[in-house]
């Protein structure tokens, strides 16, 4: 594990995690290759390639942000309005969606901590929460939900254990990641704090009233403005990303991990995975 990971935060300055967000595309759905491969298509009609160092630039914001530094990064601006991309973008995208996949291992990782909450029998206090859905701007408002529909259909029953779903277009996510909205809103709809203890290999469970303290929130992301956002809004991160991106992004990141499977719970308070119970 040990070639897996960057530590930015030792064990010993980490705090007891009571929430635990994560963001959907490309940490826990294989829905960043669909992006990729449309804007490849579109810009493959003007003899120009999409890399990498403009994918990092457009990860996690707002559809119709990361559409306008597509197309002035690009250059194509002048014949392609961000606007008209979104568009031709979404006519393409509709097809892709249905057939996403859970990115590798994350469906055992993610089944662990659901898994340990569910047979507390607190099923309804559990402290989980997918976060973050790209927004399309004013005239595709609706298109959230569709979405997260489209991309979350074929898992649903994984999903529905969720805590709550905030979208891109929640009244309460005003700008879009690196600003700190979505992870904000999304650790103010928790019910209550559970604080998880691991006390010889048994797990004890306290509620606390109150509001919800920032630096008792871990945030699993994949895109450097998502793992700034998680910052901005005063928590902790993990960071997942595509080993494509360029390793100077990672700075910001409490932990960097190849893989969700490579993350140490005991090292943030959590149970171990061997000590999730066992059907």
């Amino acid at each position: 594990m040990a070639d897996s990971t960057i530590d930015a935060t030792s064990t010993h300055s980490r705090p007891k995690i009571a929430q635990v967000i994560f963001d959907m595309d490309g940490l826990l759905l294989d829905t960043e290759k669909f992006y990729t491969e449309v804007q490849e298509k579109i810009l493959a009609r003007y003899d120009k390639t999409f890399d990498w160092s403009l994918k990092a630039k457009m990860m996690g914001k707002k559809a119709i942000e990361a559409a306008r530094v597509f197309v002035e990064e690009t250059g194509i601006s002048e014949s392609l309005s961000a606007e008209d991309f979104l568009v031709e973008r979404e006519a393409m995208l509709q097809s892709m969606f249905p057939t996403s996949e859970l990115m590798p291992e994350c469906g055992e990782a993610l089944n662990w901590l659901l898994t340990v909450l569910e047979e507390t029998k607190l099923r309804k206090e559990r402290r989980r929460v997918r976060e973050s859905e790209k927004s399309c701007g004013e005239r595709e408002q609706n298109s959230h939900k569709r979405h997260f529909e489209l991309k979350t259909q074929r898992h649903g029953e994984l999903f529905s254990l969720m805590h709550h779903i905030v979208l891109g277009d929640d009244p309460e996510v005003k700008q879009g990641k690196p600003s700190p909205d979505g992870f904000l809103a999304a650790a103010r709809r928790f019910e209550f704090i559970l604080v998880l203890l691991n006390i010889r290999l048994q797990i004890y469970l306290r509620e606390q009233g109150g509001p919800v303290d920032p630096k008792t929130c871990l945030v699993f992301e994949d895109a450097p403005s998502g793992v700034q956002a998680a910052k901005n809004a005063g928590m902790f991160v993990v960071m997942v990303p595509d080993p494509r991106l360029d390793s100077s992004f990672h700075a910001a990141a409490d932990q960097v991990l190849k893989s969700l499977m490579d993350f140490n719970p005991a090292e943030w308070g959590l149970p171990p995975f061997e000590d999730a119970p066992t059907s």
